[in-house]
């Protein structure tokens, strides 16, 4: 008997794709601009390997991000920074081949954006030949004309306000970022700069829920919520920790989504469902105030 995973009829994705998966209309950038303006919610989850990656599109989810999380989750390193933009390349080529319908989005990991507009474009550009549609980095102010660049050379990008975990000892530690005047002002001047540089999507991660909704309110493109609130555009929480693979205490943002699901499919199924109805998050359970 053969160990090679097997494909039904009508699979298309290279990793054992399914019937379902190969009716699904790709996921384009127009598709989920228009889901912004439809009111419907983005559904996106990290996603490391083809398998994965295979199974998500499958079930439904929008986007996957190809997030140098990897680094914590895959290599067991304590933060993010050691993740380099070859392993990055690789990780997007495998996720790639195994969703070609979804919208896959990668990190520019540290060190590999934050020399010049040169570098970025270097870097992004890689990303984007190993099979990205859409990069994504870290921070404010000074990355605005990093986005500019990229934009006008074709590239979309996703920028990444509120807790950058690549700034994680500048900020002191994973803390809640806006949560003072000062801070809620920057954060929405940088949004706003952002989104006149041309970025497309936003991550707000880990800032007070009112403040997202504010951000979301003012952002001409899709804002993606991870630990902040239920009034962004979509969500995206990182998939070992919504199947509770991952060790250790869990944010409070984070919902085990294996509890009663039975498998792993069914845990992902529900991710979607609930996050496209509003049912996650709870601004009670997953949201914070200022």
């Amino acid at each position: 008997m053969s160990d090679t995973p097997s494909q039904g009829a009508g699979a298309a994705a290279p990793y054992g794709g399914t019937a379902p998966s190969a009716a699904r209309k790709p996921t384009t950038l127009h598709r989920l601009r228009s889901m912004r303006e439809a009111g419907e919610k983005i559904a996106m989850l990290t996603a490391y390997d083809a398998a994965s990656a295979a199974l998500l599109e499958d079930c439904g989810v929008d986007c996957l991000l190809v997030g140098d999380s990897l680094g914590m989750v895959m290599q067991g390193h304590a933060s993010t920074l050691p993740v380099t933009l070859e392993q990055m390349s690789y990780h997007v080529a495998c996720v790639s081949r195994g969703a070609p319908r979804s919208w896959v989005l990668a990190d520019l990991p540290f060190g590999s954006y934050q020399a010049d507009v040169a570098q970025a474009v270097r870097s992004a550009a890689a990303l984007m030949q190993a099979g990205a549609q859409m990069v994504k980095l870290e921070g404010g102010g000074w990355t605005t004309p990093v986005v500019a660049a990229l934009v006008e050379r074709g590239i979309p990008v996703c920028a990444h306000l509120g807790l950058t975990p690549q700034s994680v000892h500048a900020l002191g530690g994973y803390r809640i970022q806006g949560r003072d005047e000062q801070g809620a002002q920057t954060l929405l001047r940088q949004a706003r700069e952002l989104g006149e540089a041309g970025a497309a999507m936003l991550v707000l991660e880990l800032v007070p829920s009112d403040l997202a909704a504010r951000v979301s309110a003012e952002f001409a493109g899709m804002t993606i919520g991870i630990g902040a609130g239920a009034r962004t555009h979509g969500q995206v929480l990182v998939l070992h920790d919504m199947l509770d693979i991952t060790l250790g205490t869990k944010p409070r943002f984070v919902r085990n989504f294996m509890l009663g699901a039975g498998s792993v499919r069914a845990a992902v199924q529900a991710y979607v469902r609930d996050v496209k109805s509003g049912a996650f998050p709870d601004e009670a359970l997953h949201g914070y105030v200022a």
